[in-house]
């Protein structure tokens, strides 16, 4: 039986499937803060898209999305949301990416997946002003719940790590969770910046307020 890459069992943890760290079909709402940051009509990219709660609510906002899942269930559900573009993969397989490697997106959302390999790539795959917004569990997690394999855990400061000297970073949390269910988890929100800007211009403003 396949399902959705949100619920995929970790190696070592049989019959323990990877809760979302919010719950239902709902977005989640670190995603939903900081999606003001995409440009009108942004194309989106939702890394293990599950059952698809990220690219209904950015399809539905006007964003062509295109949502990557290894698991046929999901692409099922997928193909079902208007504006969406399911894509087969297993980004674990060590198969070539599945999309054309010049292709580039207004946003990059990732939420409970964590596949260190793929770090380093999101910041390719973001054009211009795009947005990388991530959030997954990490470390503390083993002591309230699944997952609890350090290998789906991200350590202190990992997603930092990640887009240091690539991205700028608007928000970053790490910390504890105590609804709908406990959780530890990191979270973040970056922007590719755009060309370098002249000497004497205001730099970009990012909105805090939303």
């Amino acid at each position: 039986m396949t399902r959705p890459a949100h619920e995929l069992r970790p190696p070592g943890e049989p019959g323990e499937p990877n809760p979302p760290v919010e719950g239902g079909g709902e977005p989640s709402a670190w995603i939903v803060r900081w999606s003001h940051l995409l440009a009108p009509g942004a194309a989106v990219l939702d890394i293990a898209a599950g059952n698809g709660r990220h690219a209904r609510w950015f399809a539905e906002r006007g964003h062509p999305v295109t949502a990557i899942d290894r698991a046929e269930a999901a692409l099922a559900a997928l193909a079902r949301i208007g504006g969406a573009t399911p894509v087969l993969a297993d980004l674990e397989d060590g198969s070539d990416w599945p999309l054309p490697a010049a292709q580039r997106f207004g946003a990059v959302v990732v939420t409970n997946y964590l596949h260190r390999p793929l770090l380093s790539r999101l910041p390719q795959l973001l054009a211009p002003d795009g947005v990388l917004l991530y959030e997954t569990f990490a470390q503390g997690n083993e002591t309230v719940g699944k997952p609890s394999n350090p290998a789906f855990l991200l350590a202190p400061g990992e997603l930092l790590d990640a887009v240091h000297g690539r991205l700028t970073v608007v928000a970053y949390e790490a910390g504890y969770l105590s609804a709908p269910r406990p959780a530890f988890v990191q979270r973040i929100c970056a922007v590719m910046p755009p060309q370098p800007l002249a000497t004497g211009l205001a730099p970009r403003r990012y909105d805090l307020a939303c």
